[in-house]
């Protein structure tokens, strides 16, 4: 006899289209943040120009380990679909490589990648403990 519960909404929607909304609602932060936030905070230089950048990778970060979790199989695609706005940007921008900036976009590439190996461990694990 199996009970009823509740699904989860991560269980329901398949990972490429929370890919996509990672993808979309990490953006609004990034321009959000970057625009709209600057003039309030009032931070000039490096400093100013980071944050949103930081705030954006964390968000990606996040969203990856969550979304692996739930979807072992989807480590191969997720952190690529989340990231798209950076690759894309990378290949097309003449001044990406210049600027200091891509330090933290690379970065950001790699925790992403790394948070959804843990985040596929630990979907592995959970899913294997879950069967009775």
């Amino acid at each position: 006899m199996e009970t009823k519960r509740s699904k989860s909404f991560l269980t329901t929607v398949p990972s490429v289209v929370l890919a996509i909304l990672t993808l979309i609602g990490a953006n609004i932060v990034l321009f959000g943040i970057g625009e709209g936030l600057g003039s309030f905070i009032k931070i000039k230089g490096d400093i100013g120009e980071a944050i949103p950048y930081i705030l954006y990778d964390l968000v990606i970060a996040l969203c990856c380990y969550f979304i692996v979790k739930q979807n072992p199989k989807s480590i191969w695609y997720v952190p690529i679909i989340c990231n798209v706005l950076g690759i894309i940007s990378a290949i097309v921008e003449p001044t990406f490589w210049i600027t200091s900036l891509w330090i933290l976009i690379c970065g950001g590439w790699v925790i992403s990648i790394i948070v959804s190996i843990i985040g596929a461990r630990a979907g592995k694990s959970t899913a294997i403990s879950d069967n009775p």
